[in-house]
């Protein structure tokens, strides 16, 4: 699976605490080999982002994606549930 990451993606990245990254590299390595797996807690969005998907980073923070075909991913944002 290949991923892309927008460049909010990479801005909000760079400002999340060492223990949150290191923790959403862990995630990402599930990820790749499967995007659902339960562990990720991955989820279709609604209202506004009801075109968007997210999976879990710890409890307080996550990654909403969108799928570009088949085997193409980008990660849009990365933070708080509120984002």
């Amino acid at each position: 699976m290949k991923i892309l990451y927008s460049g909010k993606f990479a801005k909000e990245y760079k400002k999340l605490p060492n223990p949150i990254k290191n923790k959403a590299e862990e995630n990402e390595s599930i990820f790749r080999s499967n995007p659902f797996d339960p562990r990720l807690r991955t989820h279709k969005l609604k209202g506004e982002l009801s075109d968007f998907y997210s999976f879990s980073i710890g409890r307080n923070y996550r990654i909403v994606f969108h799928f570009e075909g088949k085997n193409t991913v980008v990660f849009d944002n990365v933070g708080t549930h509120e984002i």
